[in-house]
């Protein structure tokens, strides 16, 4: 067991749930849940920083400030705290509350946008409030998640190789599409080192992310943009799968019925996952991995609240029949 003077030094690699026995498919899991964040977030975080700090664009009395649904707020907070850094999250309210008090425990400020951009809906309106601050205050240093190459080079390093070395004979990657960072560092190793494993991009409906896709209403953080990643390049992905949110759902809830509780993007990649491969590799052999980026306890504020799921999608549409809350 190792021992670590600080939270990053730490980040599980290594587990892996099966879903064999909840949807009769060889299809895995590899669990990022587990480290100080609670998310895949914190990789691409420590990069980014440890980046900045050795090209100088850090000082001492600097205010880091991101743009975040969340989960990577979450995690520059706890880095920030622990280098003496002042930090400062722009998020909306699809960021869960438990999400906003992590990071204001970690010290950190959170600025809330409630108004969406007229053409890049939130995420545009956040950006938009980050440059305004940057403008006004030669203290705040943005690392832009959304174009910063430290973001896919986390994973290129860190996530791909782990993958790689575990399931050397792996045919199929599934990858939750967000900042894209995690996915284009994934694509851009299996591609140069192992070229028969395709990568596959899971997007949510509604998201502007890949091209001819139309925007439309999301509520479930973590996947999804309404503005293009400035990291995508889709010559590297292999494939794409859009899912709708109650499909997300409907996942979190069959695997919550097991015993795992994942987080909504999880869902959505699980889902998208099983619709590929139902259509693309219906041999049951096919070797496949979902990146699940987090666990489920943030959501238990939606997600996993019948009333919540209820009000957000009144289209009945939503099947919680494997759900069990108590």
């Amino acid at each position: 067991m190792p021992i670590i003077g600080s939270p990053e030094q730490y980040t599980e690699n290594d587990l892996y749930v099966t879903l064999e026995n909840i949807y009769d498919r060889r299809l895995y899991l590899k669990c990022e849940g587990f480290n100080f964040t609670g998310s895949i977030k914190l990789k691409a975080a420590a990069e980014m920083v440890e980046t900045a700090e050795r090209e100088g664009l850090i000082g001492p009395d600097s205010i880091l400030v991101e743009s975040s649904s969340g989960n990577l707020g979450v995690a520059l907070a706890m880095l920030a705290t622990g280098r003496g850094y002042s930090f400062l999250c722009v998020t909306d309210a699809r960021c869960t509350p438990a999400n906003r008090r992590l990071i204001e425990a970690f010290g950190g400020v959170v600025h809330v946008v409630t108004e969406p951009d007229p053409d890049g809906g939130y995420l545009g309106a956040r950006i938009a409030h980050v440059r305004r601050l940057c403008a006004g205050n030669p203290r705040y240093v943005w690392l832009d998640q959304y174009s910063n190459p430290g973001n896919w080079i986390a994973h290129y390093r860190h996530t791909a190789p782990g993958i790689a070395a575990r399931f050397p004979d792996l045919d199929v990657l599934f990858v939750g599409a967000g900042t894209t960072g995690t996915l284009m560092g994934c694509a851009r190793f299996f591609r140069r080192n192992q070229p028969r494993t395709r990568v596959v991009a899971v997007d949510a409906v509604g998201s502007v992310t890949f091209s001819g896709a139309k925007p439309g209403p999301r509520m479930i953080p973590g996947i999804g943009t309404t503005v293009r990643p400035a990291l995508l390049d889709e010559d590297w992905v292999d494939d794409v799968v859009h899912v709708a949110e109650r499909d997300a759902i409907e996942a979190c809830h069959r695997m919550a019925a097991h015993g795992f509780l994942f987080g909504g993007s999880t869902g959505a990649v699980v889902s998208g996952a099983l619709r590929w491969l139902a259509e693309h590799a219906p041999r049951p052999e096919t070797a496949a991995v979902v990146i699940a980026p987090e666990l489920g306890e943030r959501y238990l504020g939606t997600v996993y609240r019948p009333d919540w799921v209820r009000d957000t999608y009144e289209d009945g549409k939503t099947d919680l029949s494997n759900a069990s809350f108590g």
